[in-house]
């Protein structure tokens, strides 16, 4: 061995003191060619080869060591970078911009498992010079997924189109040609060891890849696996978030609109407590309700509306009511109306219609109910109302029928206004009497009818007694039949008699509605309906002050107004047609005309009086009034100054 001094020792330490200021390798192969032109002896020259050898292999470990220092800085940096809260594009974007980085790639992407299919969707990329491979799918058993699902481990090739290793598919090598992607270098996303993607890094040369590229690589996809899930987990949590928030949304809404129907419910209650009528409760729920809203009676009839709903089927309506009283619930139309039942302890105390302006909620459906509710409320305090005043207005009633009257007529004019009726106007006595069943529900239905008609009531020999204002008696007593007689679900009989004005005419009305019902019940038998002019003579003869007027001009009026307009015999013509037995010829023989002559002027009556004028009950009524109207001409005939009678020529 030399000592320290010699030629070789020299310059071993000349290439330690290089190695120590990390000088380049240049300068170490420097000083060989230097050592080479000094002219050393063959063995001086081989010692300074291999200290040069072993100097230049140093440096080489220091370059590895720095490489993979850098090379953990950069991943200390890409583990800071995928701390920071992306979403799942967002992130996979960074992964493979480090991919890059990191081993200098010239393109990189990911590709995710569809785990319906079992097929490979290409999900982010960078560095692409087309736009093919975003969303491109590899199907099961071509190019890298099935190689990284069944190992589990990198996978790389240096040339990909020319390895044979790999399944290649026409559609996906079209688009790395396209590309011109040459190297390729693959390694699996796990979770719990099953892979769910893949990171891929390219070249566009041919390329081959190092132990230690492929385990930088794979380090980076387990980063890169731990972020994803993590970024998965924070949009899942994002999610559940948002629909925390959308059902807090919710449920402060429905709070808010439950309060709103809370307090439209007091409200409505406090009205109809607090004594307000029909159309304050109705119109307070229509305006909650932004629509129309119309109520009405069992019969069909409004007791009082918000407003006027244009083009109204009634026919389509009563069924819809039928239905929702049926059901027990509203019901809709095809025109947008809503029919909800008034329903009291099953009974039918009518039905609330409803047209919105727009579509109704479910809250909305639940007012509707609250206001049906209290819209019956009131009808059933308005019942009971007139309940508790039934008594006093059944003493009234009485009282004016007695005979002789128990009072004056001021004092009865009293009595009547205090409860809001005026005598003096035109009233009309209705008769009803139930042909079986119960008769209290029929007498507590009018003390209800009575008050809702602003009428009287009482109950007579059996009969309901109905002192109502209106001028048509026949009108007033068919009102109450159709609305009593389906109540009552068996036949009632119904007579009226009337008008009448002051308490002095109810007692004679009264008495003419009651043989009005006797002749009624003989003539057409139990459950039917009239008044003493729709009788016609039967119906004179029964009332007090025989209408004989009435009765001729209801018989044979529009012939006696003829013959005055035109001065034509058709009155006489027809008492001839009569007296020669209904033969047109034995009447033109007594007119002195010929028989069709005759003929027309019948069919002039025809039209006149209508088709059934011949027939016998109507043809009696005819022939009485002929009789009636020529008996007064004859008796007015003898009066001086006589007023001209019909039929006069």
């Amino acid at each position: 061995m030399s000592d320290a001094s010699s030629p070789d020792d020299a310059y071993a330490f000349q290439v330690l003191e290089l190695l120590a200021q990390e000088a380049p390798a240049a300068e170490i192969e420097a000083l060989l060619e230097a050592a080479r032109d000094s002219g050393a002896g063959p063995g001086q020259l081989e010692r300074a080869e291999r200290a040069t050898r072993l100097g230049m292999s140093v440096l080489a470990l220091f370059g590895q060591r720095q490489k993979r220092e850098a090379d953990l800085a950069a991943l200390v940096d890409t583990a800071r970078d995928l701390t920071y809260p992306h979403d799942l594009d967002s992130l996979l974007r960074v992964i493979i911009r480090q991919a890059r980085r990191l081993l200098g790639f010239d393109l990189a992407y990911i590709s995710l498992l569809d785990e319906t299919d079992g097929s490979w969707r290409i999900r982010t990329s960078e560095g692409e010079t087309t736009a093919l491979s975003v969303g491109l799918q590899v199907e099961p058993g071509y190019g890298f997924g099935d190689a990284l699902t069944a190992r589990n481990a990198a996978f790389w090739t240096a040339d990909y189109l020319k390895d044979e290793r790999i399944q290649h598919c026409e559609r996906i090598d079209d688009v790395v040609r396209a590309e011109g992607q040459r190297a390729i270098l693959a390694v699996p996303l796990h979770r719990g060891g099953a892979p769910f993607g893949a990171l891929y890094g390219s070249d566009r040369t041919v390329r081959h890849f190092t132990p230690n590229e492929a385990g930088l690589m794979r380090t980076l996809a387990d980063l890169a696996a731990v972020a994803i899930d993590k970024s998965r987990v924070l949009d899942q949590v994002r999610a559940d978030v948002n629909d925390l928030e959308d059902d807090s949304y919710r449920a402060q809404l429905s709070l808010t609109r439950m309060r709103g129907l809370v307090d439209m419910q007091r409200r409505l209650i406090g009205l109809a407590l607090g004594g307000s009528d029909l159309a304050a409760v109705t119109s307070a729920a229509g305006h909650a309700l932004d629509g129309t809203l119309v109520v009405r009676d069992p019969g069909g009839r409004t007791l009082t509306a918000t407003g006027e709903i244009s083009g109204l089927d009634d026919a389509a309506v009563a069924e819809a009511v039928l239905d929702a009283h049926a059901g027990g619930a509203p019901v809709t139309l095809a025109s947008g109306l809503w029919i909800v039942p008034l329903d009291a302890s099953g009974e039918n105390v009518g039905a609330l219609i409803l047209r919105p302006a727009g579509e109704l909620t479910s809250e909305d459906e639940q007012l509707l109910q609250l206001a049906a509710q209290a819209v019956t409320m009131v009808l059933l305090l308005q019942r009971s109302t007139v309940i508790a005043e039934g008594p006093v207005r059944d003493e009234l009633l009485e009282d004016l029928l007695a005979d002789p009257p128990s009072r004056s007529q001021r004092q009865f004019r009293d009595r009547a206004e205090r409860l809001g009726i005026d005598l003096c106007a035109e009233h009309v006595v209705v008769l009803a009497r139930p042909e079986g069943g119960e008769q209290g529900r029929a007498a507590v239905w009018g003390s209800s009818y009575a008050h809702r008609m602003n009428g009287l009531k009482c109950v007579r020999a059996g009969c309901l007694v109905l002192l109502l204002p209106a001028s048509d008696a026949s009108d007033a007593a068919r009102r109450v039949s159709a609305e009593l007689s389906p109540l009552l679900d068996h036949p009632v009989s119904v007579a009226a008699a009337g008008p009448g004005r002051g308490a002095a005419d109810i007692g004679r009305v009264y008495q003419e509605a009651l043989r009005c019902l006797d002749a009624l019940t003989l003539l057409r038998g139990k459950g039917a309906t009239a008044a003493s002019s729709d009788l016609g003579f039967l119906g004179m003869l029964l009332s007090d002050d025989h209408d004989i007027d009435g009765f001729i001009t209801s018989a044979i009026g529009p012939v006696l107004e003829y013959d005055n307009e035109r001065f034509t015999e058709l009155a006489k013509t027809l008492q001839a047609y009569f007296d020669s037995d209904r033969s047109p010829t034995y009447a033109a023989e007594t007119l002195h005309v010929h028989p069709n002559t005759v003929s027309r002027r019948l069919e002039r009556i025809t039209e006149l009086l209508g088709p059934d004028w011949h027939k016998p009950q109507r043809a009696l009524e005819v022939q009485l009034a002929l009789k009636l109207q020529n008996t007064r001409r004859v008796l007015e005939a003898r009066r001086p100054d006589r007023p001209r009678l019909h039929g006069d020529a």
